[in-house]
């Protein structure tokens, strides 16, 4: 099993979305994706360990969307904990969208697959100066953080508003994705940074998105500074 650079992207638009309840037709219509390929990304997610399960009879490892399979069970005793928790109130908690989604996002993991592995599983392709949207440190993310006159980075869009060096989105849908969530777009661009920024912008962007992903974690070592 690989991963695919949609299955990064669809844990992080579930990291944003936090408690929220979704399904996968929402999913893939937040990431411009099907509903198949928002599963897909979502099964891969389990395999990997960026995803965590949620219920003993989960309906993400084989099948169609909305199918029901016993492949993925959490422990016996976890379960009924969950269980009674849940129905031993009528006043739904702050945890009820989470424990009704059919799995949960691994903070610890993704973080770490974000800050160290990522980059590599994924790398930054710059492209010819193009108009589009502005990622990495030209995004509004490092707004006032970086004196103006450095180079620009877009992701190449028809409807984009700046123009500066192309750089290959994480996934076509990237674009469109991050124009309708800023938080999503915050962490895309931070990613950028991360692929192509220079040091003082890599140090930057992940400190911020060790804050974004996993808040409890000690902060990252950071690059040494040349020139």
């Amino acid at each position: 099993m690989q991963l695919k650079p949609q299955d990064f992207l669809v844990a992080l638009k579930l990291l944003v979305w936090g408690n929220q309840r979704w399904t996968y037709a929402r999913l893939g219509q937040a990431l411009g994706l099907s509903a198949s390929e928002a599963h897909a990304s979502v099964k891969r997610g389990l395999l990997s360990g960026l995803l965590l399960p949620n219920r003993v009879s989960s309906a993400v490892t084989t099948g169609t969307p909305g199918a029901e399979t016993q492949s993925l069970q959490e422990p016996q005793g976890i379960y009924r904990v969950t269980r009674k928790r849940v129905r031993s109130s009528s006043v739904p908690s702050e945890n009820a969208g989470t424990l009704d989604n059919p799995v949960r996002v691994h903070a610890q993991a993704l973080a770490e697959f974000t800050l160290h592995g990522a980059k590599y599983a994924f790398p930054g392709v710059r492209l010819p100066l193009a108009v589009g949207v502005p990622t990495s440190h030209s995004a509004p993310a490092f707004a006032g953080v970086f004196a103006p006159g450095g180079t620009d980075f877009v992701w190449p869009h028809p409807n984009g508003s700046a123009r500066g060096v192309g750089v290959e989105p994480l996934h076509p849908s990237v674009p469109f994705a991050a124009m309708q969530d800023g938080k999503l777009y915050e962490m895309l661009a931070l990613f950028d940074a991360l692929r192509v920024g220079k040091a003082r912008e890599r140090n930057m962007a992940a400190e911020r998105l060790l804050t974004l992903i996993d808040p409890g974690a000690s902060e990252p070592r950071r690059e040494k500074l040349h020139g």
